[in-house]
This record gives structure tokens, C-alpha cells and sequence, in this order.
């Protein structure tokens, strides 16, 4: 997905949040937004937003010396979410369709977001309510579970600490073995192999890093060895919406799961904020 225009106040809004997370001083902060400003003046109109994300927050880590400026809310978000996973494993077996109700499940911890403003907000337990209910704004299930069943294996792109709770209760689910990929360093509320393993995904999962300090994938910023995984993967479920504006193009055998939480996401999908999306991914060009 390329950048909006629509997206630039919200990296400003993002390098401020970031900076103040990292606990930066007010003559830090404006510096900071100063090399912003002029990081988006060079960056060219067809990047996508987490190209430009990446160097943001790496500007924010760097001027700081805050390595993981989200490592307190990313450990809150996990032992909070760690506390509902008995409930969120009871509606799974007790549903009339438990891989539906552990799909919805995922999607709902996808609103575990401090990329967004108020990342405190997002009323959690609420969202789960409206998910399990909430109709799909794009519904690709058929196609997910017809090259689900296929696959030998699924290659499972993470977002965010907290929301890898909710992703174990899909992949406890999933009949074939997993390859979970975190984030090769801190970025925003994005896991780690560290967030990961705290939230329990080595008990039903590989866990493994993409090599990139990165919000989404941004493919050619990965490691060879994650490229080769990715190439050679039969299936990709792909959370979040820094995934989806990097690999909404990638091909069908791509699976784009998430909430639309901002606008630019609901123009590119085509459904308002608030919807719950599985999308199959489409090719670029």
C-alpha cells in the first residue's frame, strides 16, 4: 500500500508519541520532530508508511538511547492479555465453529495498537464482545481455509506484544505447524522474540525474527534467511495494518488479517473504520 497523503500528520503525531515514550525532554522532543520534518521532504510519494515508520523510530531510539521505548506498555499489553487467555480459550471450545471463533479472536487483539495515539483507550475485553459478533467488511474465509488445508505448514507474520496472546488461541487451533515471525528489534508495540516468548508462543509455535527493526515487512529490509522462508512458504497469515501496507500485493497465498483503525487503511480496503478484515492479498501491478 502506498503512503497517503493523509498519513504525514499522523507520522509527526507518531515521532512525538514515540519520543515521549522514550521519556525525551521537551528540547529532545523538538529536535526530533525537526529531523521528522525534514525525513518527510525526502522521502519519495511511493514508499509505504512503514518504510518511512522504520526511520522515525529509529531517530526516536538513536536520539534518545532508549533502545525499546515501548517495553513497559509491550509487557503490560502481554500480562493483561495473558489474563483473558482461559476465556478466550473457552469460547474457542465452545463454539459451533471454533477455527471461526479463534479467527475473530486473532483480529480482536489487533486493537492492542500505541501506533494509533491513545494506545490505553482501546477497551479490550469490549472489542472481543463486538468482534464475535461483528460482521466481516471483507470476508475471504473460503479462500483462507481452502489453502489452509493445503498447506504443510504456515508461515504467521505477528504485530503487535499483547495481541500474540490472542494469536496463540488461533494457532493452538491450527492443525498444521507453525513459523511465528516477530520483529528483529524494538519497534513501536511490535514483538519481539522476547514478547513472544513471554506470551507463551514457543509452547505451539517456532518462533522466529524477520532480521528487521520494522513496523510491517518491508521485504528487501529482512533477512535472507526470512526471504527465503517467505518465498518458499505455502501459506502467510499476515496481522495488523503495518502488514497490510506492505504485503497487500504480495499474492493469494498471503492472508491479510486485522481491524481497519484509521482512515487511509479504510480507503485502501474499501470499508469503514471499526471493520474486521480476512483479505486475501492481491499482485502488485
Amino acid at each position: 500500500m502506498r503512503t497517503y497523503l493523509d498519513c504525514y500528520p499522523c507520522f509527526v503525531r507518531q515521532a512525538l508519541s514515540a519520543a515521549r515514550m522514550a521519556g525525551a525532554t521537551d528540547s529532545e522532543q523538538w529536535e526530533i520532530l525537526q529531523q521528522t520534518f525534514a525525513l518527510l521532504q525526502d522521502f519519495e510519494l511511493g514508499a509505504t508508511p512503514p518504510e518511512i515508520g522504520t526511520v522515525i523510530h529509529r531517530i526516536v531510539r538513536e536520539d534518545t538511547g532508549n533502545g525499546d521505548p515501548y517495553a513497559a506498555v509491550k509487557a503490560t499489553s502481554t500480562r493483561e492479555a495473558l489474563a483473558m487467555l482461559p476465556r478466550l480459550q473457552t469460547i474457542v471450545s465452545e463454539a459451533a465453529d471454533p477455527l471461526d471463533a479463534a479467527l475473530r479472536l486473532s483480529i480482536a487483539g489487533n486493537i492492542i495498537d500505541f501506533g494509533m495515539g491513545d494506545g490505553h483507550s482501546f477497551g479490550l475485553w469490549q472489542t472481543v464482545e463486538r468482534v464475535l459478533d461483528q460482521p466481516f467488511g471483507v470476508d475471504d474465509r473460503p479462500a483462507f481455509y481452502a489453502t489452509l488445508d493445503g498447506a504443510g505448514e504456515v508461515l504467521y507474520l505477528a504485530d503487535n506484544a499483547g495481541e500474540t496472546v490472542f494469536d496463540r488461541v488461533l494457532i493452538e487451533l491450527l492443525d498444521v505447524p507453525v513459523v511465528y515471525v516477530v520483529k528483529g528489534g524494538p519497534v513501536l508495540n511490535d514483538a519481539t522474540v522476547d514478547d513472544a516468548v513471554a506470551a507463551g508462543l514457543d509452547r505451539v509455535a517456532q518462533i522466529v525474527d524477520n532480521g528487521a527493526a520494522a513496523p510491517g515487512t518491508v521485504l528487501q529490509h529482512c533477512s535472507d534467511e526470512f526471504r527465503l522462508r517467505f518465498e518458499q512458504a505455502a501459506m502467510v497469515i499476515a496481522k495488523g495494518q503495518g502488514n497490510y501496507e506492505t504485503l497487500s500485493a504480495a499474492g493469494p497465498r498471503v492472508f491479510n488479517l486485522l481491524q481497519v483503525k484509521c482512515p487511509v487503511i479504510a480507503r485502501d480496503v474499501g470499508q469503514p473504520v471499526g471493520s474486521i478484515v480476512l483479505k486475501q492479498a492481491g499482485v502488485d501491478g
